[in-house]
């Protein structure tokens, strides 16, 4: 099921508009809210993300590095 929306324009841009006969407005609107929409929610996944690793304590140098030796020595 869709919905309509409805977006006010200039008289001066609807006619600019007109002129370009070749150009799917509502799909090119619909694209452009559907990416906008995509880019806010990623926008808050990543500060939900950053939030949550503020709680995360920091690991002391050379303990990744370690682990990465411990593994590879390991097979």
């Amino acid at each position: 099921m869709s919905a309509v929306v409805c977006v006010r324009v200039s008289k001066e841009l609807k006619e600019r508009m007109r002129r370009l006969r070749n150009v799917n407005w509502s799909e090119v609107i619909r694209r452009f809210i559907e990416d906008t929409v995509s880019r806010y929610e990623a926008e808050e996944v990543l500060k939900k993300i950053v939030e949550d690793l503020k709680d995360v304590p920091e690991l002391p140098a050379g303990t990744v590095s370690g682990w990465v030796r411990l593994d590879r020595e390991s097979h």
